[in-house]
């Protein structure tokens, strides 16, 4: 990830939102980070659909595998 000097930030506030990656900038102070500046659209909505037609499910996807009776008696009932 990409750090910068805040007054650095501030000289090339305009070309360094230009070429913001998705992974973002962080802006020190004195050596410490203190702001994050991350593109509005790199959020999770872009990951929605990204996987269509990549993906095979195989089996029941809502199955746990374990078969059981709900009418039967309970295994530990007592008479």
């Amino acid at each position: 990830m990409q750090q910068i000097n805040a007054s650095k930030f501030k000289e090339q506030c305009l070309s360094l939102l230009d070429d913001l990656s998705a992974e973002g900038i962080v802006i020190t102070k004195r050596g410490k980070p203190v702001a994050k500046v991350i593109p509005i659209a790199s959020g999770c909505a872009a990951l929605i659909g990204s996987m269509k037609g990549k993906l095979t499910i195989n089996g029941d996807l809502l199955s746990t595998g374990i078969r059981w009776n709900a009418e039967g008696s309970r295994p530990n009932a007592k008479s």
